[in-house]
């Protein structure tokens, strides 16, 4: 296994970009453009180069050739081995950054945002926070939505993007377990 597999945690971050991108972008053919129906001028006699359109693309107002048309498909898949190998390298290199705290649990009973302020106070957590839990209930999604810079994941739907875009990221000890549950399926399909 590549310890340093940098170019497969960038092909994980670019696939989950790809799968939020919008694909709004149309432009119209000539034969979608309004007009141009009448030839321009007579085929022969004229001196000219022959036209039948003035809708052609290299005329002014033509249509576009080669434009998009709102169809393409910017997803860029990996396989489910590669997905999580991938996410093994971005808490690798987390790890080495010294980005990762681990915690007994987080407990948000009442949903109160003070359970979330005061885990950031304690450790003293500045800028983007990843906090991952084994369980997002309604609870825990209301004690931490409203917190500013603050974004929870569960273990399950941990993904590179999160990972990488954290400054520290906040773990249960639960959650761990679940991850590494997770992450050993791999090895296990590739030593069967």
């Amino acid at each position: 296994v590549n310890v340093d597999n940098h170019e497969l945690v960038k092909r994980a971050y670019e696939s989950y970009l790809s799968k939020g991108r919008q694909n709004s972008a149309v432009t119209k053919t000539r034969g979608l453009v309004r007009g141009g129906g009448k030839k321009p001028w007579q085929q022969k006699g004229t001196g000219r180069a022959r036209a039948g359109s003035s809708r052609s693309p290299i005329w002014r107002s033509g249509g576009v050739t080669f434009g998009p048309t709102g169809l393409e498909n910017y997803v860029k898949s990996l396989s489910t081995a590669e997905k999580r190998h991938a996410v093994r390298q971005a808490l690798t290199f987390a790890n080495k950054a010294s980005k990762i705290i681990v915690i007994p649990t987080f407990a948000a009973t009442d949903g109160k945002v003070k359970n979330t302020t005061d885990l950031i106070a304690k450790h003293k957590l500045e800028r983007k926070v990843l906090l991952v839990v084994d369980m997002k209930d309604p609870m825990v999604d209301r004690a931490t939505r409203n917190v500013s810079n603050v974004k929870t994941v569960q273990a399950t739907y941990l993904n590179v993007y999160d990972v990488m875009n954290a400054d520290h990221i906040v773990i249960t000890k639960k959650s761990i377990d679940l991850i590494t549950a997770w992450l050993v399926k791999t090895e296990g399909a590739k030593n069967a």
